[in-house]
């Protein structure tokens, strides 16, 4: 109740002053289907006809574009067949947030497909939902149900890599602690040992190479500060809040299963985009063999490993990526390739690795969006900070300055700042009570569906 009379005064406050009303405020237009072809649909090779959508499409709100021109969606994700597994009931999500679902454009507000009209449909997979976007432009080329929630497991290690690359020196020498080694048994795990003492550069090449559950633990508690691991986790959720990730949320650092850990593919990518603006994490990524080092004082030898993302060797102009699985998440990818000067990302969750496996969707979707033109889009990646930028009206100082001496400028002053003062300062308060609406009933559902770290 408390958020729709905030919405509704902010609207109203909007009406009045002859301000536009953000696209959250109000309905949203109507969004053309895409009729759904019967059967499998092998990977596109070609898109012909394909209509682009305009470069740089406008936001009507900041991390809300209207619908793409020449977005289409509302259609079945094609789906390839998979069969049957045992997995645990899937956990109930928080309850949907319009505004959520519409960071980015509201053509991405749906369960379904949306790609840009025209062009050819994209390869059939098992995933639940998927996204595929430009790194550079952040432009939204297509998705599945892009803002649908889904559990990350492992990928979730690229927000912490977001979040902490920036933080800890990588020549840093540190000590493993027992804490770090409580993981769930049978969990991926590099081979640290407790005591052990490693560079922190061989501590990221763990989690990203052989997606190390200790390693994570390692580095939450390293940047977590006093509160160690708890810190490095809240740490995690303020960084997703500032990347536009308003449908995150993190409980463990790894990504194992924790009660109320959600994230979306939209939100994937915007974490990935993060990451690959990052050149450390770059050179990770595309690292093949890493040897970590005995621990003599452990009575432990150094051994070698391997990255275990197949991208890296199989797919011609690979960035690299990451890998996830758990019982609960199934299989969940996000990996990146460039291809004629041209950086596509690709998120997936919730996929089954028959009849191809998690990476080998991914490339399949990466060769779909490599097909499309450049500028054809269906909605955008929002920038840093963008959902986070508070309103800045003009300072009052300006409207109140009274100077006898000549203006330079031609016209009366109370016909141009101080006649427009009051509107600039009642849409920007509006903004801000819609902003202040959206915040209290995201922090409600996370209340009532978070969890503590595990």
């Amino acid at each position: 109740m408390k958020v729709r009379l905030l919405a509704a005064t902010a609207t109203a406050v909007l009406l009045g002053t002859g301000a536009p009303v953000p696209a959250a405020a109000g309905p949203a237009g109507p969004v053309a289907p895409v009729p759904s072809a019967p059967g499998v649909v092998a990977p596109a090779t070609s898109a012909p006809g394909v209509v682009a959508s305009p470069p740089g499409v406008a936001p009507s709100a900041p991390g809300t574009v209207g619908s793409a021109p020449g977005a289409v969606g509302s259609a079945p994700c094609p789906k390839a067949p998979a069969p049957r597994v045992s997995r645990p009931p899937r956990p109930s999500p928080p309850p949907a947030v319009p505004e959520e679902r519409a960071v980015g454009g509201q053509a991405l507000d749906t369960a379904g497909l949306v790609v840009p009209a025209g062009a050819a449909r994209p390869p059939a997979v098992t995933a639940t939902s998927w996204l595929v976007a430009d790194l550079d432009t952040g432009q939204v080329l297509g998705g599945c149900g892009p803002h649908e929630y889904g559990t990350p497991a492992s990928v979730q290690k690229l927000l912490l890599a977001a979040t902490m690359l920036p933080r800890l020196d990588p020549q840093q020498v540190v000590t493993v602690t027992d804490g770090d080694m409580d993981i769930e048994p049978g969990s991926s795990a590099v081979g640290l040992v407790a005591g052990g003492r490693y560079r922190i550069e061989t501590v990221w090449l763990g989690l990203l190479l052989q997606s190390g559950n200790e390693a994570a633990n390692v580095l939450a508690r390293l940047g977590g500060g006093p509160d160690g691991m708890a810190g490095g986790v809240r740490a995690m959720n303020e960084e997703a809040h500032r990347l536009g990730a308003l449908q995150t949320h993190a409980v463990t650092p790894s990504g194992l299963d924790g009660r109320g850990q959600f994230t979306s593919a939209y939100d994937l990518a915007l974490v990935a985009r993060a990451c690959f603006a990052d050149p450390t994490f770059r050179r990770y990524a595309l690292t093949e063999t890493h040897r970590i080092p005995a621990q003599p004082a452990q009575r432990t030898k150094g051994f070698e490993i391997q990255n275990e993302n197949q991208l890296v060797y199989r797919y011609p102009g690979a960035l690299g990526g990451k890998t996830g699985f758990t019982d609960l998440a199934r299989h969940t990818y996000v990996g990146a390739a460039q291809r004629n000067g041209r950086r596509l990302v690709v998120t997936l969750l919730g996929a089954e690795p028959q009849p191809a496996r998690g990476w080998e969707q991914g490339a399949a979707l990466l060769d779909w969006g490599f097909t499309l033109p450049r500028g054809s889009a269906v909605g955008r990646l929002v920038e840093p900070g963008e959902l986070t930028a508070p309103a800045t009206p003009s300072p009052p100082a300006l409207a109140a300055t009274v100077d006898p001496r000549p203006a330079a400028a031609s016209g009366p002053l109370e016909d141009g700042l101080i006649a427009r003062w009051p509107v600039a300062a009642l849409a920007a308060g509006a903004v801000a009570l819609l902003g202040a609406a959206l915040l209290w009933r995201r922090r409600a559902a996370r209340r009532r569906y978070g969890g503590a770290p595990s």
